[in-house]
């Protein structure tokens, strides 16, 4: 079994896989503010508002695509975009070391998990997010965290190893998602609770939930989201193929794996680094897609 909660956490607070770097955001800033005196200088002495305009216009365009590379980043657009077009692999076909992309039924290895919060059993995935609106009549969860916004205050997610039938060949493989490897999942947690500002009160089977995990039951505002993969689920997973003996596996890339640049999405690279796991568009009931209303919420 994969503890991935970690990851989650870290990557809540972390900009370092940003494609847009720290540096580069400094030295912009730095460039904008010497344009802007600049302009400004030649506005009074010259009259001239040629350069500020054009400062102006040129400095709105760039702010919009920093806006649109790290709002895509958050959305893992570049990810998707670049599973999208890798065409899929045919496992009877394809050669050890090779990046592939398969699709096709998965099932439990000798290993099953099960959700934290609906207990669905035979999960090759599963996670479970709590966020809590940060407000000045609340205590912040991180410190780091700003007023006046969710923050995620506990998570858990795991992934373990699991088979996968293609269903070009009909070949079956081991999927290394489990202990020791980097796991990239693309699945949505479905909002499972949703407490708002006129009514707070917790349901018993929250207040157990969190009390079974040591966190505080005082009624407050938070948002409790689940996502699980199920045996029977059509996935997709996008990995390195490694063959030993009669053994087929699907591990993640030895080296992180560039999207390129997206020009037609106007998007810059993503280093993408691990296994990629999603739910297929052929997805049938073994992954809870819709919100399930529960008392208090």
């Amino acid at each position: 079994m994969n503890d991935l909660s970690n990851v989650s956490l870290r990557d809540e607070h972390c900009c370092s896989c940003n494609p847009i770097p720290r540096i580069f955001l400094y030295i912009v800033i730095t460039l904008f503010v010497l344009g802007l005196s600049v302009s400004i200088f030649i506005l009074i002495v010259v009259h001239n508002a040629l350069f500020f305009v054009s400062l102006l216009l040129l400095s709105t365009l760039l702010l919009a695509f920093i806006l649109w590379n790290t709002l895509n980043w958050k959305n893992k657009a570049a990810i998707l975009f670049f599973l999208r077009s890798l065409p899929e692999s045919d496992l009877s076909l394809a050669r050890h070391g090779q990046l592939v992309k398969i699709t096709g039924l998965a099932s439990c290895g000798t290993v099953s998990l099960e959700s934290s919060y609906e207990k669905a059993t035979r999960c090759i995935y599963a996670s479970t997010f709590l966020y809590e609106y940060q407000g000045f009549d609340l205590t912040p969860v991180n410190v780091k965290t700003s007023c006046f916004q969710w923050s995620l205050a506990y998570c858990e997610r795991f992934a373990t190893d699991f088979y996968i039938t293609d269903r070009k060949s009909g070949v079956r493989a081991v999927v290394k998602a489990g202990s020791g490897s980097k796991v990239i999942p693309l699945v949505i947690e479905s909002k499972l609770v949703n407490t708002t500002r006129q009514c707070r009160i917790l349901s018993p089977d929250l207040r157990k939930w969190l009390r079974e995990r040591n966190l505080s039951e005082e009624a407050r505002l938070l948002r409790l989201e689940e996502g699980y993969v199920q045996e029977g689920s059509y996935v997709t997973v996008i990995g390195m193929l490694h063959r030993n003996n009669d053994i087929v596996m699907i591990i993640q890339p030895p080296e992180a794996i560039s999207t390129g640049c997206l020009w037609r999405k106007l998007l810059l690279p993503v280093d993408i680094d691990g296994l990629i796991l999603r739910v297929s568009q052929m997805a049938g009931p073994g992954m809870n897609q819709e919100s399930v209303q529960h008392p208090g919420q």
